[in-house]
């Protein structure tokens, strides 16, 4: 075959066309988390420990609503990284952390999500010093 200018032209590159038939196809959906892949709720409240005994052991509850803002804030953020470390693939995390000043009254907290009860759970733990109680959940929500 001759081209426009009256050569031969180039053989096309073949060599990307060779390689893709080697690569063999998986599909990546999965309709429920396998059981390794499965969030663990265990290790996640000892994480919210864990997180919550370091941050919060030597300190006393803030005089400024802002410093509370900030703290709570700092204490999500901290979390969900660590929670993300622990590589929950297909998991979509949520952390809710609440934070008031010990006075010795109570609190009552309730949390409701819909959702799939085989793949999606919770985990949630509990600080308490002399000034401070603080309560963090994470959620974990399978996506699909």
């Amino acid at each position: 075959m001759i081209d426009e200018d009256g050569g031969v032209p180039e053989e096309p590159d073949v060599s990307i066309l060779e390689q893709q038939q080697d690569l063999t196809l998986v599909s990546t959906f999965q309709v429920k988390p396998t059981l390794e892949d499965k969030f663990k709720p265990q290790a996640a409240r000892e994480l919210i420990y864990s997180v919550l005994q370091e941050t919060l052991s030597d300190k006393t509850y803030p005089a400024e609503p802002n410093e509370v803002k900030e703290l709570v804030k700092s204490l999500a953020i901290k979390i969900k990284q660590k929670c993300r470390d622990m590589d929950f693939a297909k998991y979509k995390i949520v952390v809710n952390v609440v934070m008031g000043e010990q006075r010795g009254a109570g609190v009552c907290s309730a949390s409701r999500c819909f959702w799939d009860a085989e793949s999606d759970t919770c985990a949630s733990n509990t600080f308490l010093n002399d000034t401070i109680f603080c309560m963090a959940a994470i959620f974990a929500v399978y996506f699909y």
